[in-house]
């Protein structure tokens, strides 16, 4: 491995991190649209400040795009507050909107300027340690690298500072604001956070991946814990391995490094969606399935309990009659019953089935 390969990694990773951190708020709050909202719409604001400026290295771009962001999370919540359209309307309402005039600025006034749509979507993270840092004649390395290393710090700090009324008015605002705290002020202080993100991110890696490493490791982090604090670790590993990952899918593809991280994080989030313990797919098909058994065998040993010391136990108990008197099939039926007598609860005697004292026991401990 190279000192470029080294270099390209690390930026991937440190983006993947900064992205992580708020992008975990969003999944949270239901708010993962607006990580694509606000990464599109800033180039609105980037395009605005260039025609302003005309220096694509002036800091006025990042503080116009992320002003634009801002923005962009203030029309969404005044269309969604009229009540005349939800949330995710509203959302697709502007963010096309101002996406889409930059697009128009772009083709029609800055046609031989180094912004162009396609870098805008899918960016290139492999040409980011072709633009260094030189301070002194000295060459410090990306510069990418130390932008988004400031990003990152700045999300460390802000949720290390405000991790309580974050974590308060992202799960009960009611409550926050009856404490003092301001939701709104919380919310557009996140929104702030999430645009200089998308801004920092946005020549390196492109809009998508922005999307995706704001959006794919959290989601999938959400399926693996319920304390926030492990959510924004699992957050950022999660990112961490699909920007490596990626990196190394991309090398070996010889494909889009961009595309190839999103398709690790994609990949990492089905699997989780699948495989998750408590949360997962399968995890849930075991649960149910264990509830119609739990269900069947109380039906059971209820029914049997029910007619076994009356004069109509021979017909009520007997194997045969339990098909056509509990409407199960018959191989259903054998399996609940083998799986009775394999617990203790039932015994067959003469095609009847009793209760054994450790099934009156169990159907007096479901009963409670």
């Amino acid at each position: 491995m190279n000192i470029l390969q080294l270099e390209i990694q690390l930026v991937a990773v440190v983006v993947a991190i900064a992205c992580a951190l708020p992008g975990t708020f969003l999944v949270l709050r239901k708010m993962a649209m607006m990580s694509d909202a606000i990464s599109h719409s800033i180039l609105f604001g980037i395009v605005v400040a260039f025609f302003y400026t005309h220096d694509l290295s002036s800091p006025l771009l990042v503080l116009a795009a992320t002003a634009t962001g801002l923005l962009t999370a203030l029309f969404v919540e005044l269309l969604y507050k009229s009540r005349r359209v939800g949330e995710d309307a509203a959302i697709g309402l502007v963010f096309p909107f101002l996406f889409s005039i930059g697009v128009i600025l772009i083709s029609r006034y800055a046609g031989n300027i180094h912004l162009d749509t396609d870098a805008v979507l899918l960016g290139e993270i492999a040409f980011t340690p072709f633009e260094r840092l030189t301070i002194g004649g000295l060459d410090w390395g990306p510069k990418a690298l130390y932008v988004m290393g400031g990003i990152l710090l700045l999300n460390i700090l802000f949720i290390g500072a405000l991790y309580k009324e974050l974590k308060l008015a992202t799960f009960d605002p009611a409550l926050a604001a009856a404490l003092g705290f301001s939701p709104a002020w919380i919310h557009y202080l996140l929104m702030g956070l999430v645009s200089l993100t998308a801004v920092g991110a946005f020549d390196a890696v492109g809009s998508i991946l922005v999307v995706a490493l704001m959006i794919g490791p959290p989601a999938a982090a959400y399926l693996l814990t319920d304390r926030l604090s492990h959510m924004l670790l699992l957050s950022a590993g999660i990112g961490v391995l699909g920007s490596i990952g990626g990196y190394w899918l991309a090398h070996v593809l010889n494909a889009s490094i961009a595309g190839s991280m999103a398709t690790i994080i994609g990949i990492v989030f089905v699997l989780v969606y699948l495989l998750a313990p408590e949360r997962g797919v399968l995890a849930l098909y075991r649960r149910r399935q264990q509830q119609r058994l739990e269900t069947a065998v109380t039906m059971l040993l209820v029914h049997i309990r029910s007619h076994q010391h009356r004069t109509e136990a021979e017909d009520e108990c007997h194997i045969d009659h339990l098909y056509s008197h509990l409407k199960w099939d018959p191989q259903y039926t054998r399996r609940i019953i083998q799986h009775c007598q394999k617990e203790g609860w039932l015994y067959l005697k003469d095609d009847l089935l009793y209760l054994t004292e450790k099934g009156k026991a169990h159907i007096q401990q479901v009963a409670e």
